[in-house]
């Protein structure tokens, strides 16, 4: 708190518009973009939770001695990136992935069958990836090893760091249709194991979340089309050679800080991968 206290006497208006700390060289920054960057710092720094309601446009306007206009468009951009919720005469909430809209933001596999348009693919409530699909994950191995040196440079590590393993398979209506092979710091998943997994009921990023205070608010992904090995085949319940989407993904924390690295091995033959631009 002390920490956001000094922060917001930095944020001031200058005759031209921007905001500069005392002692500090001109800065030009849109003001509005200073404030935001106050409030990303609390949501780093753990004082508005996840779930929690941040304080009113007024009072930040208070705290940060600027107009209730630029606090509003600081949580625009805070909210677009989907870090706030507004909630119609409630206020403004804590981006969680208890949420159903947050839970499947980054779940992009779609029965072929689904009809056009985004209200077609979009989830309707947890366990459900679209409609009339139903999704079910099983934990097959989590362990921690030392980090291959292509995983340590997705992660920022030293090759060699500790890190978690996961290997699960995701199935659709009964069918497996992914298995993920997820990379994790070890240093900031202390305590995951196999049977701590087992016993969660929910998505995993909000166990990522609540049991380790780790929030991912955004990736990066790539897409390669690959053949299926022995191994991978006989998990996914097809011939050996056979196509599979490789969805890779990094998902980083607040200050771009990377903290997973998932490869999705996709079936395709009854569902696309689907994402809307713009």
């Amino acid at each position: 708190m002390a920490a956001m206290n000094e922060a917001s006497r930095s944020a001031r208006r200058d005759d031209d518009g921007t905001a500069s700390g005392a002692g500090a060289g001109p800065t030009f920054a849109p003001l509005y973009r200073q404030i935001r960057e106050l409030l990303l710092r609390g949501l780093q720094s753990g004082e508005w939770k996840p779930g929690e309601a941040i304080p009113s446009e007024i009072e930040l306007a208070a705290r940060y001695r600027v107009s209730q206009g630029t606090v509003r468009k600081a949580i625009d951009e805070l909210a677009a990136a989907n870090l706030v919720v507004r909630r119609q005469g409630r206020g403004t909430f804590v981006a969680s992935h208890r949420e159903v809209r947050t839970q499947f933001r980054f779940l992009r596999l779609r029965p072929d069958d689904t009809g056009a348009g985004a209200g077609a693919h979009a989830p309707t409530r947890a366990g459900e990836a679209g409609p009339g699909m139903v999704m079910t994950s099983r934990v097959l191995e989590c362990r921690r090893l030392r980090a291959p040196s292509e995983v340590a440079r997705a992660l920022a590590l030293r090759a060699g760091e500790a890190v978690v393993l996961i290997r699960r398979l995701l199935e659709a209506d009964g069918e497996p249709t992914v298995l993920d092979e997820i990379w994790l710091p070890g240093s900031r998943f202390r305590g995951l194991s196999a049977e701590r997994l087992d016993a969660w009921h929910g998505p995993l990023y909000l166990m990522f979340e609540t049991e380790f205070g780790v929030r991912m608010i955004g990736a990066t992904e790539r897409l390669k089309a690959v053949a299926a090995d022995r191994g991978r085949a006989r998990t996914l319940q097809v011939a050996e050679g056979s196509p599979l989407l490789l969805v890779e993904r990094v998902s980083h924390t607040y200050g771009e800080q990377p903290v997973e690295l998932r490869r999705g091995y996709c079936v395709t033959q009854r569902h696309h991968y689907y994402n809307e631009l713009g």
